[in-house]
Parts: structure tokens; sequence; C-alpha cells
């Protein structure tokens, strides 16, 4: 989770050794996963995405690098840019011990490293359910270009990303 999917999963799918992104919500219950209820931030889920990789072709550090670099500002609680609530917070939802672990040990580095004027806002909370969103929110930058919201806020972290990791995107 790291503010609107439509931008996270922009900024993934173009990587070489992604195989799949999918925008969906995690962190409620199935009943209220939907866009209505969680973007009225009434509902406890986060706007997520699900990525399923080759890990013999990017290893889950790069992954987190994207995400902690580019995708988001992990230094944000409960937004990014003018997108605010909960819905929009930084998180990593981990599925077991060992995500749990490389989630908080590159966390830890990152801290550290001062490379962030602020400490890291990103919370580690358990996957209990991930609820695909709506299909209209699937690729939505890949096929809404234009629309202004993709424009001013999605393109730009999709340059930075082909202006700083050219070399490990797709051909």
């Amino acid at each position: 989770a790291g503010g609107c999917f439509w931008c996270t999963e922009a900024v993934f799918e173009p990587v070489g050794g992604v195989i799949d992104v999918v925008s969906g919500y995690a962190g409620g219950v199935e009943d209220s996963a939907n866009y209505h209820e969680v973007s009225a931030g009434q509902t406890k889920h986060a706007e997520v995405i699900q990525i399923t990789y080759d890990p013999n072709r990017v290893s889950l550090d790069k992954l987190f690098e994207l995400f902690f670099h580019v995708a988001h500002d992990p230094t944000q609680v409960n937004r990014q840019g003018n997108d605010v609530g909960t819905q929009y917070r930084s998180a990593v939802f981990y599925a077991n011990d060992e995500q749990k672990q490389a989630a908080a040990s590159y966390i830890k580095m990152l801290n550290e490293s001062g490379k962030f004027d602020k400490p890291i806002a990103t919370a580690l909370e358990p996957l209990n359910g991930f609820y695909t969103a709506e299909q209209d929110h699937q690729d939505f930058v890949r096929l809404n270009p234009n629309q202004p919201y993709v424009r001013a806020v999605a393109i730009p972290k999709v340059k930075k990303l082909e202006k700083e990791y050219g070399d490990i995107l797709k051909d």
C-alpha cells in the first residue's frame, strides 16, 4: 500500500521480472472491499497492489527499493500528496514471517541510512485477505494516460522509474 493504487501499479508493471500487478484492497473485510466504500475512508482497507514476480529476474530488495524510492513517499502518514486518509497509508501487507522480516530489515536499513529527512512511516500489517479492485481500476494508467490525475501524479513516477531504473525495465 502506497497511496493510490493506480500510481503504484504503474510503477511496477514495466519492471522486468514482474509477471503481474493487480490493484485491490487489504486491511479490511471482504464485505466493504469496493471503491465507493474504501475511497470514503469508512473501512479499514488500504488501496494496495499485489505483485507476482520471478525472483530469478528481480529481487524482493529491488521491489522494496522501487516501492520506497519511486512508488510513494514512505514518510507520510495516512496520505500521499493530496490523497488523504487511512486508505492511502503506506504499508507492507505480509503473508508470512519471512516477508515481515524482509520488510522490517529494509525499513530499518532505510531509517539508518539517512536517505529520508523523516522516519519511515510504512506499517507492517498481516495480510488477512486481498480483494481485487473493480475491473475499471486495473491497468488504469496504461489505459487512461491523459486522465488529469494520472498526468499529474502517476506519470511523474513512471518517468522517474524510466530515468533512474531504465536498465531493469521490460523491453
